[in-house]
């Protein structure tokens, strides 16, 4: 014996002659199953030319053989009757499924409905019941996958333009929030595989800091937050902090925020050569001034620097009626709103440019902080929307 190396299973290849009872068997497999001879060949090994031989032998018995005619004219009605179950079957879930297309007789609709079903059916079968020329549906096909290729040429070269408009910033998360306010409508995991499968762009990521390490507590006010960064309406808390910015020479600036916690807007952002209670002062009336707050109701929430603590800031706050809060010393966690707009202030704008004068550092910021971030900029915590999208909706 030997094994056919032709199939992807081994079949076993007798030597001897095949039985009257497994070539009678082969020939009902065909005749009265329909089973075509490449499907018995693939299960029993034997080759196309002994099927068709069996066959023909078999036929050629008929007409000397009543009884082998009898069981020949039996085959071919099973058969025939098998095949018109199948049909009958096909029929009733066509009729179930495509009801509507036969009424609106809409060519595109059927097109869609082929290549919806055509496993179920059969692509010839479906061509024939609803009357379609081949050509006519091969010739949808292959103009179907131009217009495909042509639809996506034109998205990724929007998210070619985007991303360097952008100077690469943005992820798949941001770019397909773009795409959406241009009239692209697509999934972030297509936007995913478009930018970083085919097109080989990746957003530019700052590396990750060491993580912090708790400093000694030195609690001035008690976290009125407790990491509850959610605001029921605009002006209710806000955050605060400071962070480092350089120069090209390596001169060190300071920068003072404070973000509103309802939308992540920046209400203030002040940058300067020396970090002080006085800047911490200047961020916060600037902030008031642009929001014409009523009196109480505000929490300002930020760490326990030494700007914040400082009597000077403390009785500024309460002259203008402001609750101070504050996060647990070295524990970034509690501002985590500030940490994550300080990264997307340095990852998406100052540490892409180098500043030769501090007036250049100081604009870039406030645009970014009061166009970019505030107006353009989408928001995962808006569900994508800008800050200013978010807060005309309230």
């Amino acid at each position: 014996m030997r094994y056919n190396k032709n199939h992807k299973k081994e079949v076993l290849i007798m030597s001897q002659n095949y039985t009257p009872e497994f070539k009678k068997k082969i020939v009902r497999l065909h005749e009265e199953e329909g089973r075509t001879y490449k499907s018995i060949t693939a299960e029993y090994g034997v080759s196309k030319a002994s099927i068709s031989k069996w066959c023909s032998e078999f036929s050629k018995e008929c007409q000397t053989d009543p009884q082998a005619k009898e069981d020949y004219d039996s085959m071919k009605e099973n058969l025939r009757l098998k095949r018109e179950n199948e049909e009958l079957r096909k029929e009733i879930a066509f009729l179930k499924k495509a009801g509507g297309i036969l009424c609106e007789g809409n060519r595109l609709e059927a097109y869609r409905f082929i290549d919806q079903h055509h496993e179920e059916f059969g692509i010839r079968w479906l061509l024939g019941r609803l009357g379609i020329c081949p050509n006519a549906y091969y010739n949808y096909r292959k103009h179907r996958k131009a217009d495909y290729c042509a639809q996506k040429a034109e998205v990724q070269g929007k998210i070619d333009e985007i991303y360097h408009r952008h100077n690469g910033v943005d992820g798949y998360r941001s770019m397909t929030a773009y795409l959406e306010r241009e009239g692209y409508s697509y999934s972030p995991a297509t936007i995913h595989k478009y930018m970083n499968t085919e097109m080989g762009l990746h957003s530019i990521v700052r590396p990750k800091k060491p993580g912090a390490k708790p400093g000694k507590p030195h609690k001035i006010f008690e976290n009125k937050l407790g990491q509850d960064f959610h605001a029921d309406k605009p002006n209710q808390k806000w955050c605060t902090d400071f962070t480092y910015l350089f120069l090209k020479n390596g001169d060190v600036r300071y920068n003072c925020t404070i973000i509103d916690l309802y939308d992540r807007s920046v209400v203030a952002s002040i940058t300067d050569r020396h970090i002080t209670s006085d800047l911490a002062m200047r961020t916060l009336q600037k902030a008031l001034d642009s929001q014409h707050l009523a009196k109480g109701g505000l929490i300002l929430h930020s760490d326990q620097g030494s700007q914040y603590t400082s009597k000077a800031f403390i009785e500024f706050c309460g002259s203008v009626h402001v609750s101070q809060s504050m996060s647990k010393a070295g524990y970034p966690y509690d501002n985590a709103p500030m940490e994550r707009y300080f990264n997307t202030l340095k990852n998406e704008c100052t540490n892409l440019y180098e500043f030769r004068t501090e007036e250049e550092l100081y604009q870039t910021v406030e645009e970014f902080a009061y166009v970019t971030y505030n107006h353009v900029r989408p928001h995962s915590y808006n569900r994508y929307r800008t800050p200013f999208e978010a807060r005309c909706a309230a």
